[in-house]
């Protein structure tokens, strides 16, 4: 049987030890195991720190907007396969597709909203200069730019792809807001 793997630390990778099996939900057939048992999730939070997030940090909201669309396209070319695996979960194509094509549409959003909206530079202007003195000699201006740190996202089981999907894209698409 097919162990699920993860990407993390910049490579795929299975869990070693106890697995848990994941049962197609009509016919009750085994489908996969899982496990996160034996993964080095301290290494994923320093990779995703000093890799991930440096790496994401260097690029411009417009980069980071084009890379969306990118990903979104990529995964809209997959969408049949995404079906496949949603059957198995029991949710049928109309279930599945507000899901799937859901949530890459939100990606589409995501990115056309970065594109327009968002300037070509790491650093985002919040507002105008703000007078701090009466002759104008000292002014004050929010910048905002993108947190190190790593996020966490929680999704819910109902919505898998379009879940992670948005939580994903808002968070590449401007970092700035916070870790979550």
């Amino acid at each position: 049987m097919q162990q699920l793997a993860s990407y993390l630390s910049g490579a795929w990778q299975t869990g070693r030890g106890r697995a848990r099996t994941i049962h197609h939900a009509i016919t009750g057939a085994a489908l996969w195991e899982v496990t996160s048992e034996g993964l080095d999730m301290a290494q994923a939070r320093r990779f995703a720190i000093e890799r991930g997030g440096k790496a994401l940090q260097a690029m411009t909201f417009i980069e980071r907007s084009a890379m969306l669309k990118a990903v979104a396209k990529h995964l809209l070319e997959q969408k049949d396969q995404f079906y496949a695996i949603s059957a198995q979960t029991g949710a049928t194509r109309a279930d599945s597709w507000v899901d799937i094509e859901g949530g890459i549409g939100t990606l589409f959003t995501y990115a056309g909203l970065g594109s327009r909206e968002l300037p070509d530079d790491i650093l985002w202007p919040e507002d105008e200069l703000i007078p701090l003195s009466k002759q104008g000699g000292f002014a004050a201006r929010h910048v905002l730019t993108s947190k190190s740190g790593v996020a966490v996202h929680i999704n819910a089981f109902n919505f898998p792809c379009w879940g992670m999907l948005e939580k994903t894209g808002a968070h590449v698409a401007c970092r700035y807001a916070g870790d979550h």
